[in-house]
């Protein structure tokens, strides 16, 4: 039997609980947690005992130097994400680090740079690729059933940040980074465009809008509602609140993308649709069993299944037909693929930190695009 992996969370917030019950699923010891202070990663660790956490970290250093510890799991807020990985690296440790991998294009390099120098497996969680129905659409690009593509379109569209009052460190670019709604989804749907169908973005002119000027200070737990009584301080928003682009890739396929987190209804809609000579594709994150194929003279909806379809979609297909599989399985798939790579296993599809570091690219020309109000290269 291989070896148990020790885990260390980074971070007490959704996400850290999103990791630390993925990897608690794919084998790993949970060897502790760490917070923005010692009492936050206390109350994390009580809340996540039911998962085996054992025990609360002063600091990200006291994780990083445990040397129970194999793969540090980074799930703190953007500004925080290039320090605790290179720090973690150094301590040759394996990385998980949330995106976007870093605030900048300097320090996301570097920090690609510095995984692949240390030799270590640092994966960044782009989870969509991980929805079976994707690795099928994939299949279909490659085998040659979409035929040579002609337009990409879509959008990924949130409404959690539509009330003025709603708010969360995202907002704060000095936490979040210059740019919040394409860096935070937009980056996801690029992420998997260019590995589905094989494109690369050579080029983009964006645009990007604030719609509120302000929002309340203090923090937010992600996708929540500010508490009653809540500080009624507000402050100046810089961060996009919607973003437009308009792609060209290297063999000149236009592709058009609409990011939203202020769109009434929508949750977490992330859709795509690949046009091909042959035939289109259309994939919904909200409906993620389902994979439309449209052809000239009729149109058909594949759907998961362990059965039947591509390799890859039977292998992530972990449930029976008609039973239905979502995010949740999508991340624990990706973490499980993560610690089998670590283990020396082949595993397709693993985004790295060199896809953060690509990711990075496209979010830097876009805020260039959008300043110059131009045409922008990746």
């Amino acid at each position: 039997m291989a070896e148990t992996l020790g885990v260390a969370i980074v971070g007490a917030g959704m996400m850290g609980a999103v990791h630390s019950k993925a990897s608690r699923l794919a084998g790993a010891t949970l060897k502790g947690i760490a917070a923005s202070s010692p009492q936050s990663a206390r109350e994390a660790a009580a809340h996540l005992a039911h998962l085996g956490m054992e025990r609360a970290y002063s600091n990200a250093d006291e994780a990083i130097a445990d040397p129970a510890v194999d793969v540090i799991h980074i799930c703190t807020p953007n500004s925080t994400h290039y320090s605790i990985a290179m720090s973690a690296l150094a301590a040759g440790k394996h990385v998980v680090c949330e995106k976007p991998l870093a605030t900048s294009l300097s320090d996301a390099r570097a920090l690609a740079a510095a995984a692949q120098k240390a030799g270590r497996v640092a994966a960044v969680p782009f989870v969509y690729r991980y929805h079976p129905m994707v690795r099928e659409a994939r299949s279909l690009v490659q085998d040659g059933t979409v035929g040579a593509l002609q337009l990409i379109h879509g959008s990924y569209l949130q409404d959690w940040l539509l009330g003025r009052d709603d708010t969360n460190w995202r907002v704060d670019a000095a936490l979040g980074g210059p740019s919040r709604a394409f860096a935070d989804i937009g980056s996801h749907w690029c992420d998997l465009i260019e590995w589905i169908s094989g494109e690369r973005f050579e080029a983009v002119v964006a645009t990007l809008q604030t719609i509120l000027p302000d929002r309340p200070t203090g923090t937010v737990e992600t996708f929540s509602s500010p508490a009653p009584g809540a500080s009624l301080e507000r402050q100046a928003v810089t961060t996009e609140d919607v973003a437009g682009a308009l792609f060209r890739t290297t063999t000149g396929v236009l592709t058009t993308l609409t990011v939203s987190q202020v769109s009434a209804g929508r949750k977490n809609r992330l859709w795509f649709e690949l046009d091909g000579a042959r035939a289109s594709l259309v994939f919904d994150q909200e409906d993620p069993e389902r994979l439309w194929l449209g052809e000239r003279d009729s149109t058909r909806l594949l759907v998961r299944d362990p059965s039947r379809g591509s390799a890859e979609q039977r292998r992530l297909a972990t449930l029976p037909a008609g039973h239905a599989q979502g995010y949740a399985q999508c991340f624990e798939a990706f973490v499980a693929d993560t610690y089998a790579v670590i283990r020396g296993e082949a595993r397709e599809g693993l985004p790295t930190f060199e896809d953060g570091y690509r990711s990075a690219q496209i979010i830097d020309a876009v805020l260039r695009s959008s300043k110059a109000r131009a045409w922008e290269p990746i």
